[in-house]
């Protein structure tokens, strides 16, 4: 065999059968002048980094979904629904309902009305693959496309039924003489006058790309 000494399947002097692939790493399959090292201390050195950069890895993700999971309640959407949001955010592929209850300790219910809701939102989607029952989700990444679909929804959900009520508060105490009825009145046409300007901004922030508004932040906290 070209000067390779091939020693027969063997087994270990303790019992323990000896493969021909341990033989050439530990340098029994080449030739007698350039037998290679088992380098196993290596090795295990290289194993011991991985799995600490894991666990810091998780650490470090588990206090990104709790710590997103309470900023979430801020615009508009409950705990469990932005932890699973986070969660989805920093998987590096899709995920199932299942894998979704085994990491967040949560019920089936629970997981599949905050998947139903993110996909409603737009903030997730389903993703399909071939040969699998399942249903696989992803998140969208793109910061600034967050941005907007957050914006979009706060406005649909909050800001639209806002405008609604003082428009109408507005028109109904229009007709009204006295002195509290006036302050009243305007106070309302005022709130409305705010609340619509806000509306149209967010919609003009939103519809811009993303360079074009980071320049036009930039200029009104300049």
């Amino acid at each position: 065999m070209g000067g390779l000494w091939v020693r027969p399947l063997s087994f270990h002097p303790r019992g323990e059968y000896v493969s021909p692939l341990l033989d050439l790493l530990s340098g029994t399959l080449c030739p007698a002048s350039q037998k290679i090292p088992l380098a196993v201390p290596e090795f295990s050195v290289f194993i011991e980094n991985v799995s600490e950069e894991t666990e810091k890895l998780k650490q470090a993700r588990d206090e990104f979904v709790a710590q997103w999971g309470a900023l979430g309640t801020q615009w508009g959407i409950n705990r469990t629904m932005a932890q699973i949001h986070a969660l989805l955010m920093t998987a590096p592929s899709p995920i199932t309902t299942d894998e979704v209850m085994v990491e967040l300790e949560i019920s089936r219910g629970n997981a599949h009305s905050n998947l139903k809701e993110l996909v409603a939102w737009g903030l997730i989607r389903v993703v399909v693959k071939k040969g699998e029952r399942r249903e696989f989700f992803e998140a969208e990444k793109d910061v600034w496309q967050i941005f907007t679909i957050v914006a979009r929804e706060r406005k649909r959900r909050e800001i639209e039924p806002a405008l609604a009520i003082l428009s109408k508060c507005a028109a109904e105490s229009k007709g009204i003489n006295t002195l509290e009825g006036k302050a009243f009145h305007e106070q309302m046409r005022e709130l409305e006058d705010f609340v619509g300007f806000a509306s149209k901004m967010s919609d003009r922030v939103s519809s811009m790309k993303h360079g074009l508004a980071i320049q036009l932040a930039t200029k009104l906290l300049s």
